[in-house]
């Protein structure tokens, strides 16, 4: 028993010495960690020194009364009335011959656009002409029998019967001849010998080809649409404006315009019209006229507005003053020689180059940075990182 205890309690002695150790060890490392933790706190000002101020351009400023208008963002996109929307057809259908069209391309009023063959146009040419032949046969039958009936060699019932057959005759022949004005045919210069299998089709307006629905071979009914064609002339912008904002606005008020794809390409218009019918998502229509039309301006296009409404005198600083920091945006306040103060702002619109500035109770008077204020920000940021 003697021999286990002196083998036993030397390496007690020696792993109650380690334990020992270590425990005050890890008490001593979380006292050295508990004393190294420190609590940062946000600040708000920023200090520069002689040196810093050197390579710092720094100017200050002071509120300011600024006429401003508030600009008011609307979004929409470009359409076209009705009577400038053609929908080109052939009253009699038949078979396309030729065509040339294609979308976007300009076209002039009375230009060709397609050429259609059908049986049925000489059909319709032949019964016009035979038409006019008894119309005119009638015709010559009606002042014979006038003439004898001045002379009592005629009852007035044969002319009568005579005058009825030419009035019928001349019905039947210009009811032909409306239908090949349908067909752009020309009945007062049709002749025997000027019979054709096919007909012109007109543009009907100045401007440019939408869609094209046809192919040369295809047979086309009377009902089916050929081309779209848009006249430019009244092409307009037609924005969503919402219920609260419809007061703000007029007729003859100015709108600056551009698409999501070219921000930078404005496109210069006013309004013309206003709706008074709100629909069922607080909605009513505004449509505006462009200045100049270009034609990337294609109907169903989305675009983006601005539209300038009254202007009001405002509290407004430089445009450089306000930076914009996590969410928020803020001014540097001059509090001491080269120290100056972060503090929050609540901004309006900005109009050339000024900015303006809705809480100004503890900025009147005061001395703010109008330019170098997002080097002071910066500073202060590094100066947040170093502590």
């Amino acid at each position: 028993m003697s021999i286990l205890y002196k083998t036993i309690r030397p390496f007690s002695i020696v792993t109650l010495g380690i334990l020992l150790s270590t425990t005050f060890i890890q008490c001593k490392g979380n006292e050295t960690n508990t004393e190294e933790v420190i609590i940062e706190e946000e600040t708000d000002i920023v200090h520069l020194t002689d040196a810093q101020l050197k390579h710092v351009e720094l100017e200050t400023t002071k509120l300011e009364e600024r006429t401003i208008a508030s600009v008011l963002k609307l979004n929409g996109k470009i359409d076209v009335p009705p009577q400038n929307l053609i929908s080109v057809t052939n009253p009699l259908g038949g078979y396309v011959k030729q065509t040339k069209l294609m979308p976007g391309m300009h076209i002039k009023k009375g230009e060709q656009i397609a050429v259609m063959e059908d049986p049925r146009y000489i059909e319709l040419q032949q019964n016009y002409l035979i038409a006019k032949d008894k119309y005119e046969f009638a015709k010559l039958d009606f002042q014979r029998q006038k003439e004898l009936n001045a002379s009592q060699a005629s009852s007035d019932k044969v002319m009568q019967q005579a005058q009825a057959e030419m009035n019928a005759q001349r019905i039947a022949m210009n009811a032909l001849g409306q239908q090949l004005s349908l067909i752009n045919i020309n009945p007062n210069t049709l002749t025997h010998n000027s019979i054709s299998r096919s007909i012109a089709i007109y543009s009907p307006i100045n401007g440019f080809v939408s869609n094209t629905y046809v192919n040369i071979g295809k047979y086309v009914t009377p009902s089916d649409v050929m081309f779209e064609l848009i006249d430019p002339s009244d092409i307009h912008l037609n924005l969503k404006v919402y219920e609260k904002d419809l007061d703000k606005l007029e007729v003859g008020q100015r709108v600056v315009s551009f698409t999501n794809n070219n921000p930078d390409k404005k496109y210069e218009g006013e309004i013309v019209l206003i709706s008074m019918d709100v629909n069922t998502e607080g909605t009513s229509e505004v449509h505006c006229h462009f200045e100049n039309f270009e034609k990337n301006l294609l109907p169903g296009m989305y675009m983006n507005a601005e539209i300038d409404t009254h202007s009001a005198q405002s509290k407004a600083l430089p445009e450089e003053s306000v930076v914009y920091f996590e969410g928020k945006n803020f001014v540097f306040i001059e509090i001491d020689k080269q120290t100056y103060q972060m503090t929050a702002v609540e901004i309006g619109e900005t109009e050339n180059g000024f900015t303006a500035i809705h809480n100004t109770d503890g900025l009147t008077g005061k001395t703010i940075v109008s330019k170098g204020a997002y080097t002071l920000l910066m500073k202060l940021r590094n100066t947040e990182e170093e502590e």
